[in-house]
């Protein structure tokens, strides 16, 4: 399906409402004097591009030919956004730069994974009637040479009710489909779209009804196709997936497996279905492409991008059974551990062979995991196992071992490793927090120094691995 999908490259504009999205990341140790605020210590800045923005750079992330026209204003931020665009390979010369207009500038402050304040810098009055003619004019000579146009709207201005209406008659006349991610409660202007893909809230704005259940589901899609004169209608259902109506009604679950954060993913969507009809891609194929691209991004911070690698990777990994999905190599746990971190999620580690799985060990992992968010778990291989314990060891396989423990609700990810110690492994997560078991008071524990805490957590008193394989060794049967 995907392979289909990527033999080709479509050339694609968007047009719509640029802005950076800003990201102030810190921690708070204490409270202003001044007022009863947080003093956030900010350690690092981040600037990614927003709005129509994230459309293109998810478009350019999936190797499409990606132009994109709008109107931004004569400041500061708008040079920081031309360079952001520059940055991913974007011509920037389809810009029009209006006098005494301020480009959307939204920043976050972010301390301990929370979202504290955020403050926008930006104009949100119509652009003006000379940037409209400008931008139409520029467009009508443009237009031809496209597969696909992508409207963006974020309500900033510069997608008008005339605008809106010109660029959809323009390319209608060339036979060029206009897809729409459109926003506030008057859609009138995108009428003769392809099509739209409002949220259901928004669809409930837009119709002036309530989506209850899928009889009203399917009666807001009929509406919306009848009503805009689109040639299909979309609406998408947060973690309910997307639903569809061009000459009978049906959805497609969400394949969201882990979420991180749901900012952005809206644009994931519009640009994915975006490539996939400009190479003639059937609708319903397209959303389920879609789907899978959102369920990528969500598991990102920010707003995010997905490539083709990652998708089919993706797609991939929801064919495997649960237990395989939690057991990870190197390269995957170091990728996971990046994201977490960028989250602010605190990563609890530990290792050990588990070769024979115990109510000892079970507790204890239990335990391990209450010190933090994630529990990632280091496992011994067979042949490090044979080093350490002798060759009657391990009884149960790597991977054996490997999926018992993933079937635990306590460990988010198991990861094998090679070596005799985890310490190269520690080395790459750096967890928070290091868990040993308390036979280690009084032992130096290796990979402790990398970590910001070491927790010993004492083992239930005759279970052990060990022992288990004694007393079946000697046909004990009180194991």
């Amino acid at each position: 399906m995907i392979n289909s999908i990527q033999k080709s490259i479509p050339k694609i504009l968007v047009i719509g409402d640029l802005m950076i999205d800003n990201y102030l990341w810190g921690d708070c140790k204490r409270i202003s004097p001044e007022a009863p605020v947080q003093i956030i210590n900010i350690s690092q800045e981040t600037k990614v591009l927003g709005g129509a923005g994230n459309v293109v750079n998810n478009l350019k992330t999936l190797n499409a030919s990606v132009d994109v026209l709008s109107v931004i204003g004569s400041c500061e931020i708008s040079k920081e956004l031309k360079k952001l665009l520059s940055d991913i390979n974007v011509d920037t010369n389809y810009l029009i730069e209006e006098k005494d207009r301020v480009t959307s500038k939204k920043t976050r402050i972010i301390s301990s994974h929370q979202q504290v304040i955020r403050y926008d810098i930006e104009t949100e009055e119509d652009i003006n009637t000379i940037s409209a003619d400008k931008l139409i004019n520029s467009y009508s000579s443009l237009v031809s040479n496209y597969d696909l146009i992508i409207l963006s709207d974020y309500g900033k201005g510069v997608l008008t009710d005339h605008v809106t209406k010109e660029l959809i008659k323009i390319a209608n006349s060339y036979k060029i489909k206009v897809i729409v991610d459109p926003k506030g409660s008057d859609y009138s202007k995108y009428t003769n779209a392809y099509f739209l893909t409002p949220n259901k809230k928004e669809a409930c704005e837009a119709l002036g009804v309530k989506i209850s259940d899928e009889k009203s589901l399917k009666e807001a899609l009929i509406s919306l196709k009848k009503i805009y004169n689109l040639n299909t209608s979309i609406i998408t259902l947060s973690d309910e997936g997307i639903a569809i109506y061009d000459d009978k009604f049906r959805s497609h679950p969400t394949v969201a497996r882990e979420v991180f954060d749901v900012t952005g993913a809206g644009d994931t969507v519009i640009a994915t279905l975006g490539y996939a009809i400009a190479v003639d891609t059937d609708i319903d194929t397209a959303i389920i492409f879609a789907n899978l691209a959102a369920g990528v991004v969500v598991g990102k911070i920010g707003s995010a991008t997905t490539t083709f690698e990652e998708i089919i990777k993706y797609q991939s990994s929801l064919e495997t059974s649960d237990c395989d999905k939690k057991i990870k190599s190197l390269d995957e746990i170091s990728n996971i551990t990046s994201e977490l971190k960028k989250s602010k999620k605190k990563i609890v580690f530990t290792n050990g062979c588990f070769d024979i799985l115990h109510l000892g060990h079970v507790k204890y992992l239990e335990k391990a995991k209450k010190n933090g968010d994630i529990l990632i778990v280091g496992i011994n291989s067979d042949e490090s196992i044979k080093r350490l314990k002798g060759k009657t060891r391990p009884i149960n396989s790597l991977y054996d071992r490997s999926c018992i423990l993933a079937s635990l609700g306590s460990v988010n990810y198991v990861v094998p490793f090679k070596e005799d110690t985890p310490l190269e492994l520690i080395k790459m997560i750096l967890p928070d927090i290091l868990v040993k078991g308390g036979d280690y008071i009084g032992k130096e524990v290796v990979g402790s120094n990398l970590a910001k805490k070491l927790v010993l957590i004492d083992f239930i008193e005759g279970k052990s691995t060990s022992n288990t394989v004694s007393k079946i060794q000697k046909n004990d049967k009180s194991y």
